[in-house]
């Protein structure tokens, strides 16, 4: 069997949540070996989002396979050495700590990097560790609202939330890029640089788009639903079944051949009122009216068939469950078996294939399951965790 590419790194993460948690699971696929801490009272508060999962959190489940949990207490003496010790040998550190904590117990940064020369310190925060908003909390919602998205999603009557915690995903994709980056910089170098991400920094940069828009247009992209704000037809139709379709037209050849194959009226293809992108934008609202009309005579089933004919794309707007059945990733061999503290659940491959490696799908662990191994192998007898445990240390 092929090693994994990270087989030997190791990963000390003090985290919670989500936005660290993705960024070291995708580095314990690739072989990392990565030991979360977790608080002796319960452990990470993800664990109790839900309870869905045979008893565990989705969210949970989703973001600590293949992890090692050490219950830890780090505001003790003794937790704090035994942190060290496994800094020591450690590779990586990832913290999202509440504002400031870091620094306090002597994580941070700077701190790290003067007492572990060779250890990359990833910290993600929610507004960045400097600046006039360091010091303030920050959640998925809260940074999807601060960056503007959410003045952009929804409808023109309301505004509405991304349906998953983008902002969270965002910045963990960040870490994860950044902390490869870095390991890759340090073996080419010798010298292990830090890593910060903030959820803002990262949302604020897949809001590239919309902030040009506005700055240059003198108005913000409008909030339509399904539709494109600045593409149009582009959006979702409801079929004579009731099902929604989504179609994208991209240039003029497509809107041809909507007009022609999908419309049954080409003509329409050189209409003043729609023979280009922003005349179609333009003139929004009537050329709705006459997709809907032809939508409305049709099952969805032959809405995909029509515009799949005519080389347009489209998508019948699946509800979660009919995701879940989806030929593309049962044909394509995407699911793996994951155990949980509570049974086996099916869970997606990571999306980036590499070639000749199987990526390390192993257990969610319980609250502490590894406490045990983790510290014999640090060097404690069964005596020392005995009273580590009666201390509430771990």
């Amino acid at each position: 069997m092929t090693e994994l590419p990270l087989s030997g790194i190791t990963v000390v993460s003090i985290e919670q949540a989500v936005a660290a948690p993705f960024a070291t699971r995708q580095l314990a696929d690739l072989g990392a070996r990565v030991i979360k801490i977790e608080r002796p009272d319960g452990g990470d508060f993800a664990r109790r989002y839900d309870s869905t999962v045979y008893g565990e959190s989705s969210y949970f489940v989703w973001l600590n396979r293949s992890k090692e949990s050490l219950t830890l207490d780090l505001k003790t003496g003794h937790g704090r050495n035994i942190l060290e010790q496994l800094l020591g040998e450690a590779d990586v550190f990832v913290q999202n700590l509440a504002p400031g904590a870091a620094v306090r117990l002597g994580l941070g940064a700077q701190a790290l990097g003067e007492r572990h020369p060779s250890l990359i310190a990833c910290t993600v925060s929610g507004y960045g560790t400097s600046g006039p908003w360091a010091g303030r909390k920050a959640y998925d919602l809260l940074v999807q609202c601060q960056t503007g998205l959410v003045s952009l999603t929804g409808t023109a009557r309301e505004t509405a939330r991304v349906g998953v915690s983008i902002a969270d995903i965002a910045a963990g994709m960040y870490a994860y890029s950044g902390i490869l980056t870095a390991l890759y910089a340090r073996a080419a170098t010798g010298v292990a640089r830090p890593v910060e991400v903030s959820l803002f920094d990262a949302l604020a940069e897949w809001m590239s788009q919309p902030a040009y828009y506005t700055q240059h247009g003198g108005t913000q992209p409008a909030r339509l639903g399904t539709q494109h704000a600045t593409i149009a037809p582009y959006g979702a139709y409801p079929a004579a079944d009731g099902k929604e379709v989504l179609f994208s037209i991209q240039n003029e050849r497509e809107w041809a051949a909507l007009c022609e194959r999908f419309l049954a009226r080409p003509e329409l293809a050189e209409d003043p009122r729609f023979a280009t992108g922003p005349l179609r934008v333009a003139n929004r609202d009537e050329l709705d009216t006459i997709i809907t009309e032809r939508f409305r005579s049709l099952d969805s089933t032959d809405v995909m068939k029509l515009l799949d004919a005519a080389g347009v794309a489209n998508a019948g707007v699946n509800t979660v469950e009919e995701f879940l059945g989806h030929p593309v990733l049962s044909s394509r061999n995407r699911w793996r078996d994951v155990r949980t503290p509570g049974a086996a659940v099916p869970a997606l491959l990571p999306p980036v294939d590499l070639a000749g490696v199987t990526p390390r799908m192993d257990p969610v662990p319980a609250v502490g399951e590894h406490t045990d191994t983790i510290l014999t192998a640090l060097g404690h007898s069964a005596t020392d965790i005995d009273a580590l445990r009666a201390e509430g240390v771990v």
